[in-house]
Order: structure tokens, then sequence, then C-alpha cells
């Protein structure tokens, strides 16, 4: 988003470690464990993690420790919990107590991370992860049960029709209810990995043929492509308008991702970032037989090179500047619209996140730590 202050280079980054990351963890310092140091881990993203550690190293005015936690590190992770808190280690081998962490760990993060319930204080923790925040099967559940318990407030998360918990064998007979148009993903995935746009027999073929990794249920939805191919369901059929056409007249496929942040100064929901991607190739009227669906409307910008490191392909993305902004053709009701989308969705996973947590066995550790934190004032 434009700075709001053009004096203050960190932007949203300041916003979010000022007033959603502080508040939480000098209220953890006093309630529940205090000693230690902060620390930013992650597994992609170089430069985003290192302005993170930054930014809170100057907003904290301490050390923040740095470290790269990959699935590969399995056999030597830099990372160790003991007893609920997480310990780090520097370049020197030396091990570090962590009183809060800041998780920029994509990939399975669950297998490196406690789930929830920790001394040491994690945002975000990885339960949201599982209640949606990555994982698209309990997400469609949970944008259900918000929109079933929200029906009398006229808030729903808005969807394409998702048929969910299907085996591989289910999928073809889905794809054709849909009138041969869907959108298949996998569970568990993120950076544009295991998503299958279907728009003909042979895109479908290459999805069944692939070997989609180690999970046995998916995902099918509605596919929301140009008006002469796309998924018709009961409630009609939606299709992209694309953007404003550029001096060829050709017109892009483009997502809007609004990031927001709960800011505990103001006690409510704010805006944090905003952004658009677009796809790498022009919306056609009609496919050709040769054509990839995915090339015209997947909009990630994350890929692996050859070596397998991820990669950004910044040249397709749209910042919120006058120049670009002009080029999506949104106005101001559908940033409002998608502030209140993006809030509802957050809400509706934090919800579920609550339910898959064992309150009791919290609240024990969290008593069990406050003893500690009292005994060392003394």
């Amino acid at each position: 988003m434009p700075l709001r202050d053009e004096h203050d280079d960190l932007g949203g980054y300041r916003r979010l470690i000022e007033r959603t990351l502080k508040p939480i963890v000098d209220t953890h310092a006093e309630q529940t464990f205090a000693n230690g140091h902060l620390a930013v881990v992650y597994d992609k993203n170089d430069m985003e993690a290192i302005g993170y550690a930054k930014v809170i190293a100057e907003v904290f005015d301490e050390r923040v420790i740095l470290v790269t936690l990959y699935e590969k590190d399995a056999a030597d992770p830099a990372v160790q919990w003991r007893d609920g808190v997480m310990y780090a280690r520097t370049g020197d081998g030396k091990w570090w107590p962590i009183r809060a962490a800041f998780r920029y760990v994509t990939q399975r993060p669950w297998m490196r991370f406690p789930v929830a319930c920790t001394k040491t204080l994690v945002l975000n923790p990885v339960v949201a992860c599982l209640a949606g925040g990555r994982n698209k099967l309990t997400a469609a559940k949970a944008y259900e049960f918000f929109n079933s318990s929200h029906a009398a407030d006229a808030l729903e998360v808005c969807t394409p029709k998702t048929i969910r918990d299907l085996s591989k064998s289910e999928v073809p007979f889905w794809v054709e209810s849909f009138g041969g148009y869907a959108c298949i993903k996998v569970p568990y995935a993120n950076a544009g990995q295991g998503v299958y746009t279907i728009t003909s027999k042979a895109e479908l073929d290459a999805f069944m043929a692939d070997d989609t990794g180690e999970y046995d249920q998916y995902i099918v939805q509605s596919l929301v492509g140009s008006y002469a191919w796309s998924s018709i369901t009961h409630r009609g059929q939606l299709y992209h308008v694309g953007s404003i056409p550029d001096k060829n007249g050709r017109i892009f496929v483009c997502d809007m991702r609004m990031m927001v942040h709960f800011d505990y100064k103001m006690k409510q929901w704010r805006p944090l970032a905003l952004y658009s991607r677009r796809a790498p190739k022009p919306l056609p009227v009609h496919l050709g037989p040769g054509d990839s669906s995915w090339d015209v409307l997947g909009t990630n910008l994350s890929y692996k090179d050859d070596g397998g490191a991820w990669k950004t392909d910044s040249a397709r993305l749209l910042i919120a500047d006058r120049r670009d902004f002009n080029k999506l053709g949104v106005g101001l009701d559908d940033l409002i619209d998608a502030y209140v989308q993006t809030v509802c969705a957050s809400a509706a996973i934090d919800s579920l996140a609550q339910k898959l947590v064992d309150t009791d066995d919290c609240h024990q550790l969290a008593a069990d730590a406050a003893v500690e934190v009292y005994a060392a004032k003394q």
C-alpha cells in the first residue's frame, strides 16, 4: 500500500510489529514466559524475512536471531523445542532460548513446530495453518461454519461452489457435473502448488496421471474462467472480466490481495497491505486445443528454479500506486468488499483454530509458566 507517512520507509512492516506483535509479546512476557530472545524463523523469501527481523529489532530495540528452518534440515535443525520453549542455534553453534518467534515457515510447518500451546509465543501459530490458513480442505469447512453462524448478520465468505473430501477416483465425476470446467486442489500446498485448472480432457488426464503426493483427499471447485468457458452451477456462472485492456486490446486475469492485521491500539481489524498479481498470458475468448488454462488463470508469482530454490516473478506484480491501480479496473466498493471478505475469512479460520486446540492443556501450560514467571520475579 502507499505509505501513510512518506518519511517512514518501514511502512506496513512497522505497523504490523508495533501494533500487533509487540502488544502480544509484552502481554505474553508478563503472564507466561519472559526469558529469552526474539527470533524470525523462515524457509523462503530471504529478503522479506530479513526485513521483518530488522523491523522487529528496531521496534523492540534488541537483538533478533534470524534462523532458517528447512524440511531438509530434519537431521540437524537449527531450532529445538524443550519443554514448550524454542531454542535457536546461531552460526557460532550456541543455543539461545526464544521468548517470541515470528514464523515465516510455510512448507508443512507442523513438521517443525508444535501445533499450539507453547511457552514461546509463535506468530502465527501453526494451528492457524491447519485450520485453513493454508489447508484448503479445512478452510472450506471453516467458511461453511462461519457462514452458517453469521447468516442472520448477512455476513458471508464468498467462495466458488466447493466439493470436498473426495478421493481421486471421484474427481472426474464432479468435473463433469461442472460442465467439464473445474479447479482441483490438494488439501495443503502453497505458492501455486497443488492447484489444477481443468478446461479439457487433456488437463484432467494430466491431473489423474500426476503424482499428487501423500494426499488421498481432494477439493473440486467450480472454475471461474472466461465467459465462454466457466463452470455452470445452480447459482449461475461466474467469469473474469479481466483488467483494463492494454494498448493491444488484451485483458489479463488479476487477483487482488488485501492483508489485514488486528491493531491492538485501535482495537480493530485494519488494512495493512494491498497488491495484485496478473496471469502470465492474456485471457482469450476461447482456449485452443493445446493451450494451458493455468497460464491465463494462475496468478501466483512464486516458482522454483532449476536448482529448487524459490524465486518470484515480480514483473507480474501490480502494486497499489496510481499507475498500477488504474490497470485493475476496481473502485472503492471493491476495496471495501475485499476488506470485509478478508476479515470474515480470518475470523472463520481463527474460530476453527480455537476449536482444534485442547484448551485445558493450554490453560495448564499457561498456569505452569505463570508460576515460573512469578518465581523468577521473586
